[in-house]
């Protein structure tokens, strides 16, 4: 296995592939650069420097561990300066089973990816790309390219020889739900949602509603406000993940993270609607002007129905005198009788006052109009909404499903050129451009009228400052963090959990919500999502039956192995006639002719060979899982 990353994510996947699946991995880091090569600002050299630290470090932990299957073997840390074809050959790409490309920049894993194609036809590509569209066409580039190179080669290796996955994707909906109460965890296969929420404890003599099915079991002290989130290294006083039914059933007192719903996921919102991006009419005129113009609207009508009753004309006839007295269209009423000349007086009056009222009209939706690309100020008396911090790839992602859920947004962001700018001008969303460090921004953000602070920046140390200053105006804010190590969003969490004890806290890193699907991936399985459960992780993937002794030839109860996975639904279409991708949405998918899934499976169903199911299931479990597959690489060792 070859990892190709220069941030975190890299270092996360090298770990998990080498510990969890004990396979040998190779990974290439950018090399370090000279000082006077290093461009100010960037922090390249730094960021270089202490990756290849991490991953050494990672990696010599995990040695002893894996010695027994490892032996000889030590990972491969190589440093390149471009990633290239000679670099990649190097790598030894020709004999590999599989490729993750994990740079932040897009356009270098798509450079790397097609030289790799040319190189090995037979690799599986893991690819991180922001750009989903984008990621969609490359795949389809690139298994195509992979078939025409290898006429042979196996329709089941073809369909998972390209993946492309983002990391923002897969983080976004749980970095979202911890910023509003009761929000559900949300995974999409074959064009359906699936729904995990949160179910608090059931009181004494209360029977806990197990939804379609219970896929974790909360800490003990999770509902406490001062209790800790468990990790894998909790053990039976952290979170359970896939409980069996008696279980769940004795374990009282503690929460439960159920399979709600699976609903139809519907059509995308077209990108061209009017909501949010239309200018509403009342945005154009003030509330001043337009009392004034309603009150000279009324003041015409009243005169119109005037000079209706005192000339006897007809009604159009009267409206046509009235508009030629107010726009002063030379016709004096002279021989008339008196009222009529007494409503023309009031009337060219009405005509002054008007000319001002429609001249401030049109400067103010001249400026209106003119400001319409701008970024909008936070309202006056908001309160309730969500503070958002950094617009970057992750808070963009997280950003778009705040918008989605209804949920009142202020944005702040540094850089006026950050990726989630013109977002939030398309939605119309509140944006502060300004360091958050400084004073007067978060209080310019409503923070002490806020319902939540989402620190998402791309430096630890912004967020936790903003953390620990949001909460120094609003003590009980619910507060959610990014930060980049585990065990260090670990101490964070425990420590403002500590000092804040009724206040919400969650911090979450987000290569440990990602690295698992991507490590998946690279297996050649198809993961679907993840969702946290505290500090672990739950996976769900997409696997054919046949080639597993614990699927093949088992009823679906028999299947069932608490703890490392668990199968939810079974397609038993014919293989031609399935869906390639389950994680993309009908429409982005229409070639296919799926059935589509079965859901709530019938426990003495008998799994074929030609099944294909999803299944929950731990990182462990799924690497149990993984073991006994036939690999369709080169048959050089991993």
């Amino acid at each position: 296995m070859i990892v190709c990353g220069d941030d975190a994510l890299a270092e996360r996947l090298a770990a998990e592939l080498r510990g969890l699946y004990r396979t040998q991995v190779t990974i290439v880091v950018p090399a370090v650069r000279p000082a006077a090569e290093e461009r100010p600002g960037t922090g390249g050299r730094i960021r270089a420097a202490a990756l290849i630290t991490r991953v050494q470090a990672a990696m010599n932990r995990a040695a002893p561990a894996a010695a027994d299957s490892l032996a000889g073997t030590a990972p491969r840390v190589m440093e390149a300066p471009v990633l290239d074809e000679e670099t990649l050959t190097e790598a030894g790409v020709a004999r590999a089973d599989a490729l993750a490309l994990v740079h932040d920049d897009d356009e270098t894993n798509i450079r790397a990816a097609l030289a790799a194609r040319r190189l090995n036809p037979r690799l599986r590509l893991v690819i991180r790309l922001y750009d989903r569209r984008l990621g969609q066409h490359l795949a389809q580039l690139l298994d195509q390219a992979a078939a025409l190179a290898q006429p042979g080669l196996d329709p089941d290796a073809l369909d998972t020889s390209t993946t492309v996955l983002s990391d923002a994707d897969t983080a976004a909906p749980a970095l979202a739900a911890t910023a509003v109460a009761g929000t559900s965890k949300v995974v999409q296969a074959d064009g359906l949602l699936l729904r995990a929420a949160e179910r608090t404890p059931p009181g004494l003599g209360e029977v806990a509603d197990p939804g379609l099915c219970t896929l974790a079991l909360l800490s003990a002290t999770y509902n406490d406000p001062a209790g800790a989130e468990g990790s894998d290294a909790s053990g039976q006083e952290g979170p359970l993940l896939l409980p069996d039914d008696a279980t769940v059933t004795a374990a009282t007192g503690r929460g439960t993270v159920v399979l709600d719903t699976v609903t139809p996921a519907g059509p995308r919102t077209p990108p061209q609607r009017l909501v949010g991006r239309g200018l509403p009419l009342r945005s154009l005129f003030s509330r001043r002007l337009r009392w004034s113009l309603a009150g000279l609207v009324l003041c015409v009508l009243g005169l119109a129905l005037a000079t209706w009753a005192t000339t006897e004309r007809h009604p159009l006839g009267a409206a046509y005198l009235t508009l030629l007295d107010l726009f002063a269209i030379d016709d004096p009423a002279l021989g008339e009788p008196l009222a009529r000349q007494i409503l023309q007086l009031l009337t060219g009056l009405a005509g002054l006052l008007l000319l001002p009222v429609l001249l401030a009209a049109a400067l103010e939706a001249f400026g209106t109009f003119r400001t319409a690309s701008a970024l909008r100020r936070p309202p006056r008396g908001l309160s309730g909404h969500v503070v958002l911090l950094g617009l970057g790839k992750i808070g963009s992602r997280v950003l778009a499903r705040l918008h989605e859920l209804g949920i009142p947004v202020v944005c702040v962001e540094e850089n006026p050129d950050a990726r989630g700018i013109p977002l939030a001008r398309r939605l119309r969303v509140p944006t502060l451009i300004g360091d958050v460090r400084d004073e007067g921004v978060l209080e310019a953000a409503k923070i002490h009228r806020a319902h939540a602070l989402l620190a998402l920046t791309s430096h630890d140390t912004t967020n936790l400052e903003a953390a620990l200053y949001a909460r120094s105006i609003k003590p009980d804010l619910r507060v959610s963090l990014r930060l980049f190590d585990d065990a260090f969003a670990t101490a964070v969490y425990r420590t403002l959990r500590a000092a804040h004890p009724r206040a919400l806290t969650r911090s979450r890193s987000v290569t440990t919500l990602a690295a698992p699907s991507f490590a998946g991936a690279m297996m050649g399985r198809q993961i679907l999502g993840a969702i946290p459960v505290e500090r672990k992780v739950l996976l769900f993937a997409a696997l054919d039956v046949a080639g597993h002794p614990q699927l093949e030839g088992r009823t679906v109860a028999e299947t069932f192995r608490p703890g490392a996975w668990r199968v939810l639904a079974i397609d038993s279409s014919a293989p031609g006639e399935r869906r390639p991708d389950l994680a993309a949405s009908r429409e982005e998918d229409a070639p296919a002719t799926s059935t589509g899934l079965v859901w709530n499976l019938h426990p003495g169903y008998v799994l074929r060979p030609s099944d294909r199911v999803v299944l929950a299931a731990t990182r462990h479990g799924l690497a149990e899982l993984l073991a006994p597959t036939p690999r369709t690489g080169s048959g050089a060792p991993r």
